[in-house]
């Protein structure tokens, strides 16, 4: 808190929200400080402050239903901090033609610049997980893509079998003459960067 005029802090935990607020019982007096005892993807993010930075340690299992929510308002947060799983991590900022490189990677690149700032090793935790963290920075992008929901639906059905040509994957939805037609058609998905697999949801459409 020494580096926020003011926190909103959401936990799920009523027992920890009760040691929260009494732990930080000064700080939640003078104002500085909101504990607010409820679920993150049920929370309007938009309502807490005008273009906040988000911070989370976000629980592994629903990393990825917290991400699609805090894009949900887009332009509406400065900057996004999380810790994660370190595979996670690696798959979020992957770049094209490699192994970590899939949906989620698009998912994210398309709408924000994702950055992979330090590992986080399992002795940091009490007690310690079985899995190594990282802590990632998100940025949101500069312009909103006009088609958002579509693209994100496009770039599903290219991942849909990640080891398959985007041929294969695309065919039953656009038809051979459509994406026979593709210069891209016999690479896969992987191997295409976030802008090209846009323009490639453009030239579909």
């Amino acid at each position: 808190m020494q580096c926020a005029d003011h926190v909103s802090a959401i936990e799920i935990d009523n027992v920890l929200v009760h040691y929260l607020r009494q732990k930080f019982q000064e700080a939640i007096s003078a104002g500085r400080l909101d504990v607010i005892e409820g679920d993150v993807l049920a929370t309007d993010l938009a309502a807490l402050a005008e273009r906040p930075t988000i911070v989370g340690n976000l629980p592994y299992y629903i990393t990825s239903p917290i991400l699609e929510h805090v894009f949900a308002f887009s332009g509406a947060w400065r900057s996004a901090v999380f810790l994660v799983q370190a595979e996670v991590a690696h798959r979020i900022t992957a770049v094209p033609g490699t192994r970590d490189f899939g949906y989620l990677s698009v998912m994210v690149q398309a709408q924000a610049h994702a950055e992979l700032l330090f590992a986080v090793p399992r002795d940091a935790f009490r007690p310690p997980p079985k899995v190594e963290s990282a802590v990632v920075r998100l940025t949101p992008r500069d312009a909103a893509m006009a088609d958002l929901p579509g693209f994100l639906k496009f770039a599903q059905t290219c991942f849909r079998q990640k080891r398959k040509t985007l041929r294969n994957n695309l065919l039953a939805v656009y038809g051979t003459d459509r994406v026979g037609a593709l210069p891209e058609a016999r690479l896969r998905a992987e191997q295409l960067s976030v802008d090209q697999l846009i323009a490639l949801h453009r030239s579909l459409q």
